[in-house]
């Protein structure tokens, strides 16, 4: 595959630099992006500003429509290619990016879907003195310019969940990718401004400089921010935005996962190991502590090891990889550091604890590490699992809920009641019953708690953060009649 450049989607905008994006498998070189400076910045919130001022330039429906639709078609034309690039410069394997550039397309069919059928509401009038002889109705206003700050993990999905919806609902963006992952982001607001999307209603701008990405989401002409990222980031740009900027944070987790010992082993160890190694753990909600009953603990904990030992880890574009490698040469030190630190204090190592290749980490399954070690307390974001025994389900439950994360939780059991009592007193914004943790389907609210994270996610639920609900209200006499 030849090494491409891509320049700044940044209409009037010259870049401050380049960046090499490199393949996390083997450093291979598959792009140059160029990268924006402080002009870059102010230019492309000037362009967003100046577009959103001009409502004779907005957007209609029936266009937004059309550029979602055809934008869709194209993603489906060249959804292979897009799966590789995903994979190339995120490290997910090929089999799993096939399933995000599906999840990607659904994406975009969710927004035109929710568009179609919003609608404005009757605010109930004539029901007293004051409101006699008056009519309140509603319609949807798009709420500005959007930038949106972005992870590298979902390299297409994500950035389809985050501005998406602006176009859907008629605001202008501009989005920041991860600078190990800017490509799928290129190409599919590449894909947007050829089916129609005005340049300066869609901008991507590659930074190199946290401070320029800070500038960027706290200028006071950003409307909405949607970040995706590290929560000490994501909290901190909270505290700094300008006064009337709203706002949507997605950090990680430390997923739990309880397992009855009445769950079927069989169905529930699958399960648990996609959960737990899927993109070599590097999900926000990825399965990291499971509680399990410790007449099953011991036994699920080396059926897990077992399968961990079997996945094939290597090249994302190989169609028989399983797992691939990290995005960061870094994180397998500080992932292994982790591992060692657990043992150490206690834990018991059925499997992994070592490097695969240049940037791979072997699926590693701790049983009973200390609940003090950062395997248990911080997010792995690697991968790794811990199992621990536990006697009685208030005891797991109250073990789950002791993180300051709270994001999805899992409950693996055949019985209804102990199925309902912990999703009655899981600390999570959704329970998962003999689904893992990471289980997300793109239309549902998808939320974190405590420090996971603030407001709520999904397709629908962002159309509606990055709208104004605006009442029109009507006086007349004719209508002293019906409420």
């Amino acid at each position: 595959m030849k090494t491409e450049s891509l320049p700044l989607l940044v209409p009037g905008a010259s870049a401050a630099g380049t960046h090499e994006v490199r393949a996390p498998f083997d450093d291979a070189l598959i792009a140059r992006v160029e990268v924006g400076g402080p002009a870059t910045v102010e230019q492309a919130l000037a362009n967003a500003a100046d577009a959103f001022a001009d409502r004779a330039q907005w957007l209609s429906a029936e266009r937004r429509l059309a550029i979602l639709e055809k934008t869709a078609a194209r993603m489906r034309d060249e959804a292979e290619e897009l799966a590789l690039l995903a994979a190339r410069e995120g490290g997910k394997p090929l089999t799993d990016s096939r399933v995000e550039v599906a999840r990607a397309i659904d994406g975009m069919k969710s927004c035109v879907e929710h568009l179609r059928t919003q609608h404005g509401r009757e605010v109930p009038m004539n029901l007293n003195a004051a409101s006699a002889g008056h009519l309140a109705v509603t319609r949807h206003y798009p709420v500005g310019p959007v930038v949106a700050i972005s992870a590298f993990n979902h390299p297409l999905n994500l950035i389809v969940h985050q501005v998406a919806p602006a176009v859907a609902v008629g605001c202008p963006f501009i989005v920041k990718p991860a600078l190990e992952t800017p490509l799928s982001c290129l190409r599919f607001v590449n894909l947007l401004h050829e089916a129609g999307l005005p340049a300066a209603w869609g901008q991507a701008l590659p930074l190199a400089d946290n401070d320029l990405a800070e500038k960027l989401a706290t200028d006071p002409r950003v409307a909405f921010l949607s970040f995706i990222g590290s929560a000490k980031v994501g909290w901190k740009l909270r505290s700094r935005l300008a006064p009337g900027t709203r706002c949507a944070l997605e950090h990680g987790g430390a997923a739990p996962a309880i397992v009855a010992a009445d769950a079927a082993l069989d169905t529930t160890v699958p399960l648990l190991a996609k959960a737990s190694f899927y993109h070599a753990g590097q999900v926000c909600v990825s399965t990291q502590r499971i509680y399990a009953q410790k007449r099953v603990a011991r036994k699920l904990a080396e059926q897990l090891a077992r399968t961990a030992r079997e996945l094939k880890i290597g090249d994302p574009a190989d169609e028989q990889t399983e797992v691939g490698p990290l995005i960061r040469a870094r994180e397998v030190g500080r992932v292994d550091e982790w591992v060692r630190e657990a043992v150490a204090g206690g834990a018991e190592m059925l499997c992994g604890g070592e490097r695969v290749g240049r940037q791979g980490y072997a699926g590693t399954v701790l049983f009973n590490p200390s609940a003090t070690a950062r395997v248990s307390r911080e997010e792995i974001f690697g991968p790794v699992v811990c199992v621990y025994p536990y006697e009685e389900l208030d005891e797991a439950i109250a073990r789950a809920n002791d993180s300051p994360f709270a994001f999805q939780a899992a409950v693996f059991t055949n019985d209804l009641n102990t199925a309902l009592r912990a999703y009655d007193r899981l600390e999570a914004a959704a329970v998962m019953i003999n689904q893992h943790t990471a289980f997300r389907v793109d239309w549902m609210p998808f939320a974190g708690l405590k420090q996971s994270g603030h407001g709520i996610g999904g397709i629908p639920h962002t159309m509606a953060d990055m709208q104004v609900e605006k009442l029109l209200v009507f006086k007349s006499p004719s209508l002293n009649r019906g409420n």
